[in-house]
Formats: structure tokens, C-alpha cells, sequence
């Protein structure tokens, strides 16, 4: 009878031990995992790029924006062929080119045939207003979009959403909205309200987080700022946008490593827990 208890207990505990080392390994699912996290590559202007890529590989970010300063203009397409390629060494999708500014029918062209060579199906850039028609052209003739990145109070052409929905009128045409949510906060905007109501029109997203609601706000690790990143984050989920949402991280260009692995830890703990 001790015998037969013996092997009884022996049986319950291998099966207890069985069944915690399947949880330990059994891997678990937070719903940061349902967002695509990605970073600006304007932030890594002083880096040299493979280090940016081995950094984005260590934090298990797989998506980054490229400028024209890592991926030339004029690279040909075995060049870009090559620049995928060490991304793809690092698990890194370069998924969309830009910004790129537009100041003449030149650039508008350059930049369309980049885009193209790439394989692009969109890319961010910032035209003058007078090249806007331009642009609606070169959308229609190609099939690429554009993504008409927004700067706030910085001068730079859509300082905002409300400028692209007012001069282009119709979200079908094939141009939208990069939203940088710290630039519309600096210019007095309510980022999480605009995503909501443009939804329509976002097509990329820049996300930040910044010092103060105006032109001399500067941005800061993230939930170190003044903006409401959980209600954004709501808002994002109410949008339903479905794209890559990119830290861009401006302070520290010469060391941002520490900034951005603080920024996407904290903009993923604030993904896990909103509701």
C-alpha cells in the first residue's frame, strides 16, 4: 500500500512539475504585440545605420522610416536592393521613404521616381503648396501615395491635418496625412481627437511626446511630456488604423539609444494596459 502511495505521489508531482515548465515556456501575448511599433529615421541622423539597425533588432522593433541621408536620392536600384537586404540581416522592414521635401516640379519628379524604384506604394513628403496639383498628377499616373508629413508651428508647408483635408478635399485621391501628433500638439492641437476625426486621411503616424502645447515645446522621452499618450493610444485603437505607429525621437541625436528604448518601453506598457 506504501508502495502504491509512494508511486502515486511520485506520478502527481511529475505532473505538476510537467505542467509549470509548459507554462514557463508557453509564451505570453500582450496586446502592445497587436500594434506595429516602428522608429523615425530622422532620429538616428547622427548614427551610422547599421548600428541603428542592430539597436532596433536588440529592442524587437521591426520597422523604421528611412531619409533620404540613409538611402540617398539618386540610389539605384541595385543600391536599394542591397539597403533591404541589411535591413532584412536585422529583422528591420524599411517601410516607407521620407520625408522628403519638395520645392520645385524637379523634386516632385525626383521624388516620385525614388519612391518608384524602391517598389514604394507610398512615401512621406512635404511639398510647396503650388506643387500641390502637381503631386495629385504624379499620384494619379504612378499609383504611389503621399503621405503629406505635418510640422506644427515649424513653417513648413500642412502645418497640420486641417491644411491637407482643406487644399486636397478628398481622401480617395491617393494623398493623405503623416500625422506628427508632437507637432500638432505644439501647435495647439488635440492629437487624440484628430486621429479620430481624420481617420480617414492618416495614412503614417509620427508619435512623441513634447514639453509643452506650443512652439517652444521640445521633445522628451516618452511619458516625461505633457501629452495624453494613453488617450491617444485609445484613440489610435477607436481609428482603427492598422498602419506603423513611429516614435520619433529628436532630443539627443548624437546618443538617442537610451531614449528610444525608454520611449517604445513606455508606449508599449501604455499599449498593453488601455482599454
Amino acid at each position: 500500500m506504501k508502495h502504491l502511495l509512494k508511486i502515486a505521489l511520485a506520478a502527481t508531482f511529475a505532473a505538476t512539475a510537467f505542467n509549470f515548465a509548459a507554462m514557463a515556456q508557453e509564451k505570453v501575448q500582450h496586446p502592445s504585440e497587436n500594434y506595429k511599433i516602428g522608429v523615425a529615421g530622422y532620429t538616428f541622423r547622427k548614427l551610422p545605420f547599421e548600428d541603428a539597425l542592430a539597436f532596433l533588432k536588440s529592442i524587437d522593433v521591426k520597422y523604421m522610416s528611412i531619409k533620404d541621408f540613409q538611402l540617398p536620392l539618386d540610389a539605384s536600384v541595385l543600391d536599394m536592393e542591397a539597403f533591404k537586404a541589411k535591413c532584412a540581416e536585422y529583422g528591420v522592414e524599411p517601410y516607407i521613404l521620407g520625408p522628403i521635401y519638395m520645392r520645385s516640379v524637379e523634386d516632385v519628379d525626383r521624388a516620385f521616381d525614388y519612391a518608384s524604384r524602391f517598389g514604394a506604394k507610398m512615401f512621406m513628403g512635404v511639398p510647396n503648396y503650388e506643387l500641390l496639383d502637381y503631386c495629385i498628377q504624379k499620384v494619379k499616373s504612378t499609383g504611389i501615395k503621399l503621405a503629406i508629413h505635418t510640422h506644427g508651428p515649424d513653417k513648413a508647408p500642412f502645418p497640420d491635418v486641417r491644411k491637407i483635408v482643406e487644399m486636397v478635399g478628398d481622401p480617395t485621391i491617393g494623398i493623405g496625412c503623416c500625422i506628427d501628433l508632437g507637432h500638432s500638439f505644439r501647435f495647439g492641437k488635440n492629437p487624440a481627437k484628430d486621429l479620430v476625426k481624420y481617420k480617414d486621411w492618416i495614412y503614417d503616424i509620427h508619435i512623441k511626446d513634447e514639453t509643452d502645447p506650443s512652439k517652444q515645446g521640445k521633445t522628451w522621452e516618452m511619458g516625461r511630456g505633457k501629452m495624453d499618450i494613453p488617450a491617444i493610444v485609445k484613440a489610435i485603437k477607436k481609428s482603427g488604423y492598422k498602419g506603423v505607429i513611429s516614435i520619433e525621437f529628436e532630443k539627443n541625436p548624437a546618443n538617442p539609444l537610451i531614449g528610444v528604448a525608454e520611449s517604445v518601453g513606455y508606449l508599449r506598457g501604455v499599449m498593453d494596459c488601455v482599454k
